[in-house]
């Protein structure tokens, strides 16, 4: 069997090759090690920011292989074993060679790789030297091809065994000046813009977008290496990430390709959810999910836990009880996302291997003493250019706050602290959708943190981003303002002070009736979030929010916005105002079918909860209504087990409630010929 060579899910610098079983025909592998060639080749018309000469040299000593491989491919030679054992090494070198090559070509790892150059020369050599000690036992007598090839083959050889593929001289000096501005930059010393020119013009980083590209990529191997739990090289990592948001900031005026990075963008539309958080927790160890895998049943656990439960031996699901079909675990990578911002949005960590992770907490500290000086000289410029700049300047400036605040925790303290809110404010009034709309995603970014919100409120923010919600130039801008009212309304006297605004509470129903799923997302969810303030409960009546929620639950097909809308039924279900406006619209029936079909553990509990509170509060006629459907029994049983203890007791009290209601009913039938019930309004 031979691998397939490109492995999107490979972490850097690392070169997981697999040698070719001993069964492959070789005329397979033979074909095999001409893709490998070819693909290898390729890398001829890239661009290498570092390694450039030992790049080329390794191209053109692998191109000279592959005139040996076609010719025996085209003459239809046969291999003996021992010709084949040489091919089978050269096949695991050429796998480690084009890894090494994608690394070294791969768009945003050029900066990182200029730190490692001393590292990828070793590799080079390494891997050179085996192709040289493959070719040095290769019995090219026995191959009969070409006095011409088998020279050009021989000299491989030799250049391979005598080539020194050191460290190139430019990429040593280009290493030293990044070293020196990051050590600049921990005195607290802002280096010179000619030196961080220097640098960027060598790694060929000459736009906006290449920059931010080089931050992505070092973000995501930062995040590798915490998962991994192996943090060493991670305070380094934080500085060179810190540097590339200062010269994204600062160094780079314009932003370029726009589009092209709308999805950081777009999904400022955020995906704020009132999703119960024991969703995330693993059936085997109970612990919030670190790194959630599905097995062949369907069911999803903590990778560290059934790893250890297969290692056992066990070969049953934990859960299900059924036979495993195989022990191939599929990471959800959905569900570790949702588990990720919903650590970051609550303050939460996560334990990994019974050790602190930092997958979230390492936001709140810098990474290193660079990081947090890049922060503060960046988060000062940004601010100035908010006051000082240009309309396109300050534009400019509101977007490279909304993507530094994005997940990080010590980077919003850092802009808080420069006094970017106001200034951002004063933006949303601007005529100007661009700028409203990257000002408004800044302060949701900012209103996160505690400071954030109290600068906000503050500063007459309320009433500037309830002006948004309703009059916003785009609807992007009006979601991402009810994103912001969500947040502000985790704070108690906030959500009391927005539920008294006249235009909160209706501004966010016009926005489930106009806005996208995930503009009625943020709607719903901010609702939510105001209906911990028990007053607003009647405002929330009042605008009309019941039949607009239930229209949501018969047609959407979006899960969490369900689940969200569930949440919500479910707490104005707990006032008898709320129970009579939803028995009004007549959707038992719907409710009890998607307790019944509802994927989500959250979404049958808050179903449940809806209904016991309907029962309570809404009379005799919405338990006749429920006891009528034969299958509710059923759906309610099966959550004593699948439930938590709170939603367990909650499906035991409604069971309750129908068994009494299905025993009065009988006696009363028994004890005289009643008249036929009269029909229920509640249908």
């Amino acid at each position: 069997m031979i691998q397939r060579f490109n492995r999107t899910d490979r972490r850097a610098l690392t070169f997981p090759a697999v040698h070719p079983c001993e069964g492959v025909s070789p005329e397979t592998l033979l074909s095999s090690l001409i893709t490998l060639s070819h693909n290898i080749c390729n890398y001829q018309s890239k661009f290498f920011a570092t390694q450039r000469r030992n790049a080329r040299e390794t191209i053109r000593e692998i191109g000279i292989l592959r005139i040996l491989f076609e010719e025996i491919r085209d003459l239809g030679l046969n291999l003996s074993e021992s010709v084949v054992l040489c091919f089978s090494e050269l096949h695991l070198t050429f796998q480690k060679i084009n890894y090494l090559l994608e690394d070294c070509a791969r768009e945003g790892s050029r900066l990182w790789m200029l730190m490692k150059s001393e590292f990828v020369a070793t590799q080079f050599r390494v891997l050179i030297r085996e192709v040289s000690t493959a070719l040095d036992v290769m019995p090219l007598s026995l191959i009969d091809v070409s006095g011409e090839v088998k020279e050009l083959v021989e000299l491989v050889a030799k250049q391979a065994c005598k080539a020194k593929f050191e460290l190139d001289t430019d990429d040593e000096q280009g290493t030293r000046l990044v070293l020196s501005i990051l050590d600049q930059f921990k005195k607290g010393i802002e280096p010179e813009f000619r030196a961080i020119k220097r640098v960027l013009d060598y790694l060929g980083i000459k736009k906006w977008s290449d920059c931010n590209k080089e931050i992505k990529f070092l973000e995501e191997v930062t995040g590798v290496q915490c998962t991994d739990c192996d943090e060493r090289e991670v305070p380094f990592l934080s500085s060179l990430v810190g540097f590339m948001n200062y010269c994204r900031g600062v160094i780079f005026e314009a932003l370029d390709n726009r589009n092209s990075d709308q999805t950081d963008v777009r999904c400022n539309l955020e995906p704020i959810t009132c999703l119960n958080p024991e969703d995330f927790r693993c059936p085997i160890s109970l612990e919030l999910m670190v790194d959630p895998v599905t097995v062949s049943t369907g069911q999803t656990y903590d990778r560290c836990s059934i790893q250890k439960w297969l290692k056992a031996g066990n070969m049953l699901c934990p859960k299900t009880g059924e036979k495993l079909k195989s022990t191939e675990l599929v990471p959800n990578t959905s569900l570790r996302k949702l588990i990720q911002q919903f650590c970051n949005d609550n303050g939460i960590s996560l334990d990994k291997s019974r050790s602190q992770s930092r997958d979230i907490t390492r936001t709140i500290v810098p990474g290193s003493p660079v990081a947090a000086e890049t922060m503060r000289y960046l988060s000062k410029f940004l601010a100035r250019k908010l006051v000082f700049g240009t309309i396109e300047q300050k534009n400019k400036a509101a977007y490279e706050i909304r993507l530094l605040a994005k997940s990080n925790i010590f980077n919003r303290s850092c802009l808080i602290e420069a006094c970017t809110i106001p200034s951002l404010l004063n933006l949303l009034s601007l005529n100007n959708t661009s700028t409203q709309e990257n000002a408004i995603a800044a302060l949701l970014k900012l209103s996160k943190h505690t400071i954030g919100k109290r600068e906000i409120m503050e500063n007459g923010g309320l009433k500037l981003i309830l002006e948004v919600l309703s009059k916003g130039l785009s609807l992007e801008a009006k979601q991402t303002a009810a994103a912001t009212l969500f947040y502000l309304s985790s704070e108690k006297e906030y959500r009391k002070l927005i539920g008294k605004a006249p235009e909160a509470i209706p501004g966010l129903v016009e926005l489930i009736k106009a806005g996208t799923s995930c503009g009625k997302k943020n709607a719903v969810v901010a609702i939510f979030g105001l209906l911990l303030y028990p007053k607003n409960n009647q405002r929330v009546l009042a605008a009309g929010t019941v039949p607009l929620l239930v229209d949501i639950l018969a047609s959407s097909d979006k899960a969490e916005l369900v689940t969200d809308t569930l949440a919500v039924l479910a707490s104005l279900a707990e006032t008898v105002e709320g129970a009579h406006a939803i028995l009004q619209t007549s959707s038992l029936p719907l409710i009890t079918k998607i307790l019944q079909c509802s994927t989500t553990k959250a979404g049958k509990e808050y179903c449940i909860s809806m209904l016991l509170s309907l029962c309570t509060n809404g009379g005799v006629e919405a338990v006749a209504v429920l006891a009528k459907n034969p299958s509710l029994m059923g759906s309610l049983y099966s959550n004593l087990s699948d439930g938590n203890s709170h939603s367990s007791k909650k499906a035991r009290s409604l069971m309750k409630i129908l068994h009494n209601f299905h025993e009065t009913s009988t006696s009363e039938l028994m004890a005289s010929a009643a008249p036929h019930e009269r029909s229920v309004h509640v249908w």
